[in-house]
């Protein structure tokens, strides 16, 4: 794998990690800003937003560029942000920097996943994806904790300021090791300042992203991805309510469902490329009956800590081939792809935590978005044989262009 796609991780693990450690900062930016905390709360759902909307905009907009300019545009208004975020006393401009920032994380997540599968070779567009999702499931484990630490010793901005001075290297590496004349959607390559006709283009990858398996695809994920977020979204009122766990062991519990995520993408880093179906066959199942066995053992400490890290596991595993699998199944339109592809991931981590919170506030307890959880993964299961039934396989891949050259 070239060296270029890790560095590439580093940048989505910093990114990342401005996501995630906003969670442990609302009462140092309520308090500070002199705002409540349904406020400050907002802040995470604009940037949430951001995501959802940003993603095919800001993908549609890089095709104008190279990808190396697209990335270093991307990454410079991220940091920026941060340091005016960092700066500001207004909770408007505070919240206006999360909308941007949100808008520059989608574009960079677009441009970054069709960049990863172009550099690596044909058939590793699995172990590509991989890369770059370990990124998000390491900001996961260390972006709570790391944010909350910092607030607690120097307050929020501080936070702000180390997600800013985490990009400087990314910054240097994507400059020193991204090629300056990416390929294209189609492969050949676009020299720098010379990227093509941005409205052909466009028209090119969108006509790509109308094969259905892509659009059944794309739902799956969302789908996975809603189902993790849901349960993981109320994963430490859940294990201190229901299950008994001191609230002190709440970080290690969170770290150990990012070390499950993280092993997740490793394993289907390595089996994706090769054995996708079997993976999804065995391992979404799994997924589903997981969450169910969770919520019917929760009241058990044991049970429960070793399903935190299966679970994790269990859903970066399934979650990460199926984007690998849009990825293949997407040769034409590969910026795009990973727009739309992270817009569906944000769809799900918007919608599950949702219903999570209707289900709890509708009385039926801090189990109820496990059973969430449970569902969604099963309607992607029903989703995916329907589709297969149906004669459209949801997980094979392509035979044009996307086998090793030793299987064509």
């Amino acid at each position: 794998m070239p060296f270029a796609v890790y560095l590439l991780g580093l940048a989505v693990f910093a990114q990342g990690t401005s996501e995630f450690m906003l969670s442990g900062l609302i009462p140092g930016i309520a308090r500070d800003l002199r705002v409540s905390i349904p406020a400050a709360g907002l802040l995470t759902s604009a940037f949430a937003v951001g995501m959802v909307v940003g993603a095919p905009l800001m993908a549609v907009l890089s095709l104008r560029w190279s990808r190396r300019f697209a990335l270093l545009a991307f990454l410079v208004t991220f940091l920026v942000v941060h340091v005016v975020g960092a700066l500001t006393t207004s909770y408007g401009v505070l919240l206006g920097t999360r909308v941007i920032a949100a808008l520059a994380n989608a574009g960079f997540l677009a441009v970054a996943m069709a960049t990863a599968v172009a550099l690596a070779p044909s058939d590793a567009k699995g172990r590509a994806t991989s890369v770059l999702l370990g990124g998000v499931t390491i900001a996961c484990v260390a972006g709570v904790p790391g944010g909350a630490l910092l607030g607690e010793v120097w307050g929020w901005r501080s936070a702000f300021w180390a997600v800013a001075v985490a990009l400087v290297p990314a910054v240097v590496a994507v400059l020193k090791s991204v090629p300056s004349g990416a390929p294209g959607p189609s492969g050949a390559p676009v020299p720098s300042g010379a990227p093509g006709p941005a409205g052909s283009r466009a028209r090119g990858e969108l006509r790509a992203l109308r094969r259905p398996r892509l659009l059944v695809l794309l739902l799956l994920a969302g789908l996975v991805n809603g189902g993790t977020f849901c349960t993981f979204t109320y994963l430490a009122p859940l294990l201190t309510g229901d299950t008994g766990i001191a609230s002190s062991w709440m970080p290690a519990m969170l770290a150990l469902f990012g070390l499950g995520s993280f092993a997740g993408v490793t394993v289907s880093g390595r089996v994706a490329d090769r054995r996708p179906i079997p993976l999804l066959v065995i391992c979404g199942p799994a997924l589903a009956a997981g969450w169910a066995v969770f919520a019917l053992t929760a009241g058990a400490p044991v049970p429960a800590v070793v399903l935190v890290f299966v679970q994790g596991t269990l859903s970066f595993a399934v979650g990460s081939t199926l984007i690998s699998q849009v990825l293949y199944a997407a040769t034409g339109a590969p910026t795009l792809a990973g727009g739309f592809a992270t817009a569906a991931l944000n769809v799900g981590a918007t919608l599950g935590p949702w219903l999570g919170g209707v289900t709890i506030g509708a009385g039926l307890g801090l189990r109820s978005p496990l059973w969430v959880s449970a569902l969604l993964v099963a309607a992607a299961l029903v989703t995916a044989a329907v589709a297969h039934a149906v004669g459209r396989p949801p997980s094979a891949k392509p035979v044009e262009q996307d086998q090793p050259a030793e299987a064509q």
